[in-house]
């Protein structure tokens, strides 16, 4: 269990990612603001508490046994790039340089960027990368752990579900999806595009470890990221989240999918996340 001093901290940096998230996007003019919002709390958790990374990301032992993660969601970049730059593996003036010609920081993550491990935005990707990283660290003896996160729009792409077959198939217990559960993509609602529900008990009968959460909660983010690393299966975090959080006007808005505020909108938005 997180002290409460732990939580209001990591509430805190969730909220500092918000802020960089809204100001990328505002100063590129483009971006997908919506998905990278509903995942800031999923993510701070991670990677400031259950993720093992070196604090440099240079070739040595440590770095070798590093734990992997994939972003699977490609387009929610802004949101990773932000906890890279409070980790210290970019500097912080550099987000402003999100989407810009000649940046190591374009729209969907590339391994030129320090921290990122693989190039994704090509969506229902992200999970069989995350079959094969884990596949390679066994044979390698290395007791790293793999960490994706999907979006439940993707989860609609059949690469998925092979990867969801396959990690069972081969005990793949150190492997952690995080899916953010957020209903709604580009197209609208994503039981109306293509239903997924029940997707706990799809993934259960996919002989998955699952664990259902609050997405914005940080003691269920932090308890479930630390039971996932126990399992014996693959496990998958279904964590249920509000597109758009922390932004009322863009909160449960399909709308705000991939669309940069104007100077009105970001005002507004900064005044929220203040």
């Amino acid at each position: 269990m997180l002290s409460e001093n732990e939580v209001r901290e990591l509430e805190s940096l969730a909220k500092e990612n918000r802020r960089n998230i809204v100001k990328m996007v505002h100063n590129a003019k483009s971006g997908h603001i919506g998905g990278a919002l509903s995942s800031a709390d999923l993510l701070t958790v991670l990677y400031h508490k259950c993720i093992n990374v070196p604090s440099t990301w240079s070739e040595s032992k440590d770095f070798e046994n590093r734990d992997r993660f994939v972003l699977s969601k490609g387009h929610a970049s802004a949101l990773l790039y932000s906890v890279l730059a409070q980790k210290g593996f970019i500097k912080k003036e550099d987000l402003m340089t999100f989407r810009k010609f000649g940046s190591k920081l374009q729209g969907h993550p590339s391994p030129v960027c320090r921290g990122v491990e693989v190039a994704t935005g090509s969506l229902g990707q992200g999970l069989s990368i995350g079959c094969g990283m884990a596949i390679g660290l066994r044979l390698d003896n290395n007791p790293a752990k793999v960490f994706v996160l999907l979006g439940d729009g993707e989860m609609q792409e059949g690469s998925v579900w092979e990867a969801l077959m396959q990690a069972p198939h081969r005990k793949l217990n150190n492997l952690i999806a995080i899916i953010d559960r957020n209903r709604l993509q580009i197209d609208g609602c994503t039981e109306n595009v293509k239903s997924l529900d029940p997707l706990d008990e799809k993934l259960k009968a996919f002989n998955w470890n699952v664990i259902e959460i609050d997405g914005h909660n940080i003691q269920q983010i932090y308890s479930a990221l630390e039971e996932a690393k126990k399992s014996d299966k693959p496990t998958a975090i279904l964590a249920n989240t509000i597109k758009g959080k922390g932004v009322s006007f863009m909160e449960n808005n399909a709308g705000w999918h991939g669309k940069a505020p104007n100077d009105e909108e970001f005002e507004r938005a900064m005044e929220e996340l203040a």
